[in-house]
């Protein structure tokens, strides 16, 4: 089955749905679900919703939009955008922000973001996973990870004795490293939260 079939079953789903709604406000929220999906359609963005799909099975990283080796370049970017994206995702040296732009576009903003480190906190719950090769050097590990040709959504490697997850950005054809050790700021966060709330 199609993507285009998915979307077309979806439709009729909703619009069954819709017309079986008690109330106003449910048949406006069915509404706004067919509209989203006719605006993927209607956008040319079936094929790029697929591969979302395929990613949010894999449950992998939340995406991103951009990826960008520094600060200044991201800053760039964002200027060039007549309708800046709002609430978006992108990389910035293979950390995690998220745009903000008001509705007008006149005021944007590149903000630090912890998505990556609440995804490897969910991923440990029950314990790292094992990894799937080891390496001595990052380089190595990266040189391992550019000769895949369709890697996984995300993979564990190992590099140096510590954990990587190795993270395929698929709409992007992008790569990135994320130690399992970013999950430790989480928790400084949190404990220097609850201090501060003891204090008070």
């Amino acid at each position: 089955m199609t993507i285009f079939d998915r979307l077309l079953e979806a439709q009729q789903l909703l619009g069954k749905n819709r017309e079986a709604a008690l109330s106003p406000e449910e048949k406006k929220r069915y509404q706004l679900a067919m509209d989203a999906l006719w605006f993927v359609w209607s956008n040319g963005q079936a094929y790029a919703f697929e591969d979302y799909l395929k990613d949010s099975e894999a449950q992998a990283p939340h995406r991103v939009i951009a990826a960008f080796n520094t600060r200044d370049e991201a800053d760039a970017w964002l200027k060039t955008q007549s309708r800046p994206p709002d609430l978006a995702l992108v990389l910035i040296g293979d950390a995690y922000h998220i745009v903000l732009s008001s509705k007008d576009g006149a005021r944007c903003a590149l903000v630090p973001d912890s998505d990556m480190e609440y995804h490897l906190e969910e991923l440990m719950k029950a314990g790292v996973p094992a990894p799937e090769a080891t390496f001595p050097t990052r380089e190595e590990a990266m040189a391992w990870f550019n000769r895949q040709t369709e890697p996984a959504a995300q993979t564990v490697l190992q590099i140096a004795g510590a954990n990587y997850l190795a993270v395929y950005y698929r709409n992007l054809q992008h790569r990135a490293l994320f130690p399992f050790t970013l999950v430790e700021r989480l928790h400084e966060r949190r404990r220097r939260r609850e201090r501060e709330g003891q204090g008070e």
